[in-house]
């Protein structure tokens, strides 16, 4: 059936989970971007509208995530019609939830479904990379979750390079973002640029333990891996608000462990029940209420479907 109008949705994710820089990530429910894109008969593809942005983000096809990875499907099949793309933020820019990788796979698996879906979910990944390229470098710790759902080891770049891990069954979260941004390149810039053998042993060591408590479902071990960073958190935590303001608070109110969202400022805390990570919501938020300081908090859970069709016309 051959369509001229599609609306995707793709979720937030967030990277690393504390020790796995740049080879983990994970999708969260109940937040994300939408994009509806269109054919049109001029060759070009045209911004029409963007939502939710604050007027932030760039208008310029050349410039923008969600144009570059919908160019770079069309340029791969030899596609010269113009689309017309509308982009619905639901998440914050710069926030550590994914927000440009949400934005280059909605409009890839929209445009998939105008032209018929000649690719297959995964196989939209090289053209979801281009997009996220553009801010951050090729990394598919946030697009591939966004992208195919769930929780993903990410060897590489390619798509056989993806793994999907299994999601243990009590698995909830609390999320709460202050309201500062943290660019990735930025939070990238203050890496350090060589680490000794004992912290690549300890680092190395700590992913393995993540992934054995992911497939065990042992949510303790899980939570002790996350907090086993060596290298990226220390680095970082300055650029974070009350990072350890809001750790003591989450885990008094029975959080298990709590990590940085990719490159922040979102703090992800990790919870066994729905009603502790209510609680724990709610905890991290009054940290920053307290100093003044405007921030967002829900609790959730990780979304195991990633990006999808809501519309097609």
């Amino acid at each position: 059936m051959a369509f001229t109008r599609a609306e995707a949705y793709a979720p937030a994710s967030v990277a690393n989970l504390g020790v796995g820089f740049d080879i983990l990530g994970m999708a969260l429910e109940g937040m994300g971007d939408r994009a509806i894109i269109e054919f049109h008969d001029s060759p070009k593809i045209v911004i029409a509208d963007i939502k939710g942005d604050g007027g932030k983000l760039p208008r310029d096809p050349a410039e923008n995530v969600a144009s570059v990875s919908a160019r770079a499907l069309l340029d791969h099949i030899g596609d010269k019609r113009g689309l017309t793309i509308k982009l619905i933020k639901g998440l914050p820019l710069a926030s550590g939830l994914g927000s440009s990788a949400a934005s280059s796979v909605v409009a890839a698996v929209a445009l998939n479904k105008l032209l018929g879906e000649p690719f297959s979910r995964p196989n939209l990944l090289p053209f979801c990379l281009e997009g996220e390229a553009l801010v951050s470098g090729y990394h598919a710790d946030n697009v591939a979750p966004s992208l195919l759902g769930g929780i993903v080891l990410v060897a590489g770049i390619t798509v056989d390079a993806i793994q999907s891990l299994p999601i243990p069954a009590d698995l909830h979260l609390a999320l709460v973002t202050p309201a500062v941004q943290v660019p990735t390149n930025g939070a990238r810039a203050i890496l350090p640029d060589k680490v000794s053998l004992r912290q690549m042993i300890h680092q190395t060591g700590a992913v393995a333990q993540l992934v054995d408590a992911i497939h065990r479902g042992d949510l303790e071990a899980l939570g002790a891996a996350m907090e086993n960073d060596q290298v990226v958190e220390p680095a970082r935590a300055h650029l974070m608000p009350m990072l350890a303001e809001a750790r003591i608070a989450a885990k008094r109110a029975g959080a298990i462990a709590l990590f940085i969202g990719g490159a922040g400022p979102t703090l992800c805390a990790l919870c066994d029940r729905k009603t502790v990570a209510e609680s724990v919501s709610v905890a991290m938020k009054s940290v920053y209420d307290a100093v003044g300081m405007p921030c967002d908090s829900l609790s959730t859970r990780v979304d195991r479907r990633g990006a999808l069709i809501t519309e097609a016309s």
